[in-house]
């Protein structure tokens, strides 16, 4: 059975106080949850990813980072390399976010070195993907999405597979307001693991967890959640108030 995940993505926000008092919310939720085959993860900004992991400490919260560079070191000024998450007890990072692939110019290629650095240092990879809105218009969206994982993750042997995490962001619903409809959601989760089946098998297909990303709030968790190949969201917005989270966690 494959795992049910709610990640938490805090992107740049909160200051160590204000993750580690978040945090501490956050572990009085769950506390009191009974949480079969469900992960909680949480990703701070680099800088509080310490702080957080020792706050979380004891509790059934994992901590992931947002981002790592695909180099083992070097001249790479104000990076992070897999083996410094590792040195800090992390075991996941995400990888391709949309932010990351529209803002700082992550492409396919660039994203396929990330996966390999990642796994290479034990790291489990969240990897993200999605279509921008001009994509779904114009009915190429799942071109777009079957070309980024492809691109991204289809050079992994089959074993790499028990590391890896999908996360469909449709681009034109992140912080925008705009959710996909829980049977848009279904249908491209539908697609994925029809093509990583393809792929691979069947049993890798079953198996790969894929999260949902695209505006997730304690309003229509439990209808997206609910579809059979949507198996838990990574989190944005919702993700910053411990209330909003943990509806979203009760909602899985």
């Amino acid at each position: 059975m494959r795992s049910k995940i709610v990640a938490g993505n805090w992107k740049m926000n909160k200051t160590l106080n204000e993750s580690k008092e978040l945090a501490n919310e956050l572990k009085t939720v769950v506390s009191g949850l009974t949480l079969e085959n469900t992960r909680v993860i949480v990703a701070p900004t680099f800088v509080n990813l310490t702080g957080v992991s020792e706050t979380v400490e004891g509790s059934v919260i994992e901590v992931a980072a947002q981002n790592m560079h695909q180099a083992e070191s070097g001249a790479y000024t104000g990076e992070i390399s897999g083996e410094m998450l590792k040195g800090i007890g992390l075991n996941s990072v995400i990888l391709g976010h949309s932010e990351r692939r529209a803002y700082f110019g992550e492409d396919d290629a660039l994203l396929a070195s990330k996966v390999d650095a990642a796994l290479k240092n034990n790291l489990e990879v969240i990897f993200c993907f999605g279509e921008e809105l001009e994509d779904r218009k114009s009915g190429n969206h799942f071109n777009v999405v079957g070309s980024q994982v492809k691109n991204g993750l289809f050079h992994l042997e089959a074993s790499a597979w028990k590391n890896i995490v999908l996360a469909y962001e449709p681009v034109w619903a992140i912080g925008t307001g705009e959710t996909a409809s829980a049977e848009q959601a279904q249908e491209m989760h539908a697609f994925i693991r029809s093509i990583v089946e393809k792929q691979y098998d069947s049993g890798i297909a079953d198996s790969v967890s894929i999260l949902y990303g695209g505006s997730v709030k304690p309003a229509n968790a439990e209808e997206i959640f609910s579809k059979p190949d949507v198996d838990g969201g990574l989190i944005g917005g919702a993700a910053l108030k411990s209330e909003d989270f943990g509806a979203i966690i009760k909602a899985i």
